[in-house]
């Protein structure tokens, strides 16, 4: 390596003088106390072969010692940083996830009515990527040993000597206080070397003999990796298992957690596999990890793969009903949601429309006071609508809409101001309930049927207006409410359903109209009203008339209002009020 960036420390400054130092003189590591250090940035060319050749000058111009294995183990782990940029201790790489995982359909927000999307990945894919060897240390592959030709390339000389180094370390000084870093760095050799067998033989001698190690658990992972790879999973499974014996101190932990759930669900041993998922996420989750965060902005990779094959988990186990008794056996998850939400889009994805929707359903009966209940109800919704089942979609809407009424236990949890979300649902709903039976009504062929589509138009359009009295959405729904009352010959509601959408709300683009409607609604029960009745309904009518004229002077209908309303009094004999009427209409409308 070139115009390498170094700092050197006191080995590499006393080693240096050794090598450029004149004549025969000779030392001892121990001479090196006396060496000043140089700590001043610099830049060596060739610095791994200086450092390289001071060790081997050392080795043989001192004599043997205490620090002869060591000078020796240090010449030997050059040699590997020299060929592979390989050192012991860098510890784990985690390679990102490629966009199909952190991107997949099943963990983010689907727009409304959202049809199925087919996935990025498909499940085989998505064994092959998340199951793939871990990089360990060194993002660099092994080397290939095999030439184009067909002939055998020779190793490179450097690890070579590295390994004959290893082994004379071991075989010369058996009690090295460092032999495990010995054996650890000659596993890593015979590995870039493409001799993975002997690696593992190494390492097995590593864990018999030092079983104390602190390289042990990346040991352990190794023989894991290696023999998932070759599908011996029973084997795996007890290498993970081994780190995961440690404790949540390993770096390793987490991982091992999540690779021996592969081991396990590679041999349909699901339930196994999910206590091995939910024991990973719950380590994640003391850790304080944000299970709400953006996972795609994050790059949680395998967050998002562990969610994707605990659905995968369920699925085989059995239906929806699966994921409750586990829950129910084996105790609630504070990121429960997430498993449902990623099970039912799972299901929906696969176009099991009953099966998602009953996954989402199940948590919210569960869970009917929980912050994301609603828009699980929402998402059933949604599905039955994607799937096309009208008849259920229209169910769930009044389920969803009885359960988060203004006025039910759900807002002793929450509140509406914090609630926006929930509350745009449930106006879309009541709206959409209202509208759909006001429709059935109107166009109803069967007479029999339409009393009772009446009624809920009806039911719907109250619950609206008791829900949202001073929305802005709701001088419209009681017009229509008013309109409802008109057709069905209900004409004096209708009339003061009317006058409420003209005067009791602010100024809005119906409020005139909804007068006039008002003293047509009025002169329609006029009609039909006898005896005593009819006095009493033709009071109102004036009283209707004579506030619309005065509130919507300028309403093309005002002067015929106002002139009926003259009339109306000249014949109830309230002749004072009836020619100031009369005057008004004169002098308004000339």
């Amino acid at each position: 390596m070139n115009a390498r960036r170094l700092f050197f420390g006191i080995a590499a400054a006393g080693l240096a003088a050794c090598a450029s130092s004149g004549g025969d003189q000779r030392g001892t590591l121990a001479e090196l106390e006396r060496v000043k250090p140089v700590l001043d940035e610099m830049y060596v060319d060739d610095s791994l072969d200086l450092a390289a050749e001071s060790y081997r000058r050392y080795l043989a111009e001192t004599e043997v010692s205490a620090l002869t294995p060591e000078a020796m183990r240090r010449l030997a782990d050059l040699q590997l940083e020299r060929e592979y940029g390989v050192i012991a201790g860098q510890g784990l790489i985690e390679m990102a996830a490629p966009d199909t995982a952190a991107s997949s359909p099943a963990t983010q927000a689907r727009d409304p009515a959202a049809a199925p999307v087919t996935p990025v990945e498909s499940d085989q894919e998505f064994e092959r990527r998340a199951t793939g060897r871990e990089e360990l240390l060194s993002a660099a592959p092994a080397m290939d040993p095999v030439l184009a030709g067909g002939e055998e390339a020779d190793a490179p000389a450097g690890p070579r000597e590295a390994i004959e180094m290893y082994q004379s370390i071991l075989d010369t000084y058996p009690n090295y206080e460092r032999n495990d870093q010995v054996l650890y760095q000659m596993s890593r050799a015979y590995d870039e070397l493409g001799q993975p067998d002997e690696a593992m033989a190494v390492t097995q001698r590593l864990i018999a003999r030092y079983p104390y190690s602190k390289y042990l658990d990346e040991v352990h992972f190794r023989r894991g990796e290696y023999y998932f790879v070759r599908r011996k999973f029973q084997e795996a499974e007890d290498a993970y298992s081994a780190i995961i014996a440690m404790g949540a101190s390993s770096e390793y932990y987490e991982l091992a957690l999540y690779k021996r759930g592969w081991t396990l669900y590679k041999r349909e041993f699901y339930e196994e596999a999910l206590h091995s998922y939910m024991a990973m996420l719950d380590h994640r989750q003391t850790i304080g990890y944000d299970f709400d965060q953006d996972l795609k902005e994050n790059d949680e990779h395998r967050v998002v793969d562990t969610f994707r094959v605990i659905s995968l988990s369920f699925s085989n186990l059995g239906g929806p009903e699966v994921l409750d008794q586990y829950f129910s056996d084996y105790g609630r998850r504070s990121y429960a949601d997430k498993i449902y939400r990623n099970l039912g889009e799972f299901y929906f994805e696969k176009l099991r429309y009953d099966d998602a929707a009953s996954v989402y359903k199940s948590f919210v009966q569960l869970n009917p006071y929980h912050r994301v209940s609603p828009q699980f109800g929402m998402r059933v919704i949604e599905i039955y609508d994607a799937g096309g089942f009208p008849q259920l979609v229209l169910v769930s809407k009044k389920e969803f809409a009885e359960k988060y009424a203004l006025n039910s236990e759900y807002w002793n949890y929450f509140a509406v101001e914090d609630s926006q979300e929930v509350i745009g649902f449930l106006k879309k709903n009541l709206t959409d309930l209202a509208n759909h039976y006001h429709a059935l009504y109107q166009g109803g062929e069967l007479i029999e049927e339409r009393p009772a589509q009446f009624a809920e138009a009806l039911r719907w359009y109250r619950q609206f207006l008791v829900s949202f009295p001073q929305d802005t959405d709701t001088p419209p729904i009681n017009y229509q409410l008013a309109d409802l009352l008109l057709e069905n010959g209900n004409f004096g509601d209708a009339a003061g359903e009317y006058e409420r959408t003209a005067y009791e709300y602010a100024p809005h683009a119906q409020a005139s109209a909804a007068g006039y409607a008002a003293v047509y609604a009025y002169r329609k029960e006029l009609d039909a009203a006898v005896a005593a009745r009819r006095a009493e309904v033709r009071k109102a009518t004036v009283t209707s008339s004579l506030r619309f004229a005065e509130t919507f002077p300028g309403h093309e209908q005002a002067p015929v209002v106002l002139g009926a309303a003259a009339d109306d009094l000249y014949g109830m004999e309230d002749f004072l009020l009836a020619i100031e009427s009369a005057q008004k209409l004169i002098e308004r409308y000339p």
